[in-house]
């Protein structure tokens, strides 16, 4: 899987999707399903040394895989976390969540959307695509739970925000 990954980063080069989304310096960005951190270079470049990302796996090889990428970078300001659905952060502290090819893979999305509205900053923004759900199906189960709406349809994403609860 990471020489899929690695063709698909050469084809797709991460930092051009995030771009999109509008990570910059000092931000906190949370990549949920981080996979062996593909985003995580890219988004820890892109919010500098005064922003953080947490990179999320409930697969400790891949937390092992974005650690040596880390080590190796010496990036500092990547906090890796091993979980399946609880972050450990607190309340709006993130100002944007990846959700990249993970949604799919999620049998009860409710804990997880949950998670991810309680983490993110009000004005904060969650960034979603996956290949295994096209278009509209994908927004209907980020928004069914009423806890995001679409604020816009990007080339590489889907954009929401939280919506007060």
């Amino acid at each position: 899987m990471a020489v899929e990954f690695s063709i698909r980063d050469l084809l797709w080069p991460r930092r051009t999707i995030l771009n999109e989304v509008g990570i910059g310096p000092g931000m906190r960005v949370l990549d949920y399903g981080c996979g062996p951190g593909s985003y995580v270079l890219p988004a820890a470049q892109m919010v500098g040394e005064t922003g953080r990302v947490y990179a999320l796996d409930m697969h400790p090889l891949a937390l092992a895989s974005v650690r040596r990428l880390c080590a190796r970078k010496r990036l500092t300001n990547v906090t890796t976390i091993l979980s399946d659905c609880n972050t450990g952060l607190g309340e709006s502290e993130v100002d944007v969540a990846l959700l990249y090819d993970v949604l799919h893979d999620v049998e009860n999305r409710g804990p997880l959307l949950r998670e991810l509205h309680r983490v993110l900053k009000p004005q904060g923004l969650l960034s979603a695509s996956d290949h295994h759900l096209k278009g509209q199906r994908l927004a209907t189960l980020l928004t069914e739970q009423c806890l995001f709406r679409l604020l816009r349809k990007g080339r590489w994403a889907y954009d929401f925000v939280p919506v007060d609860i």
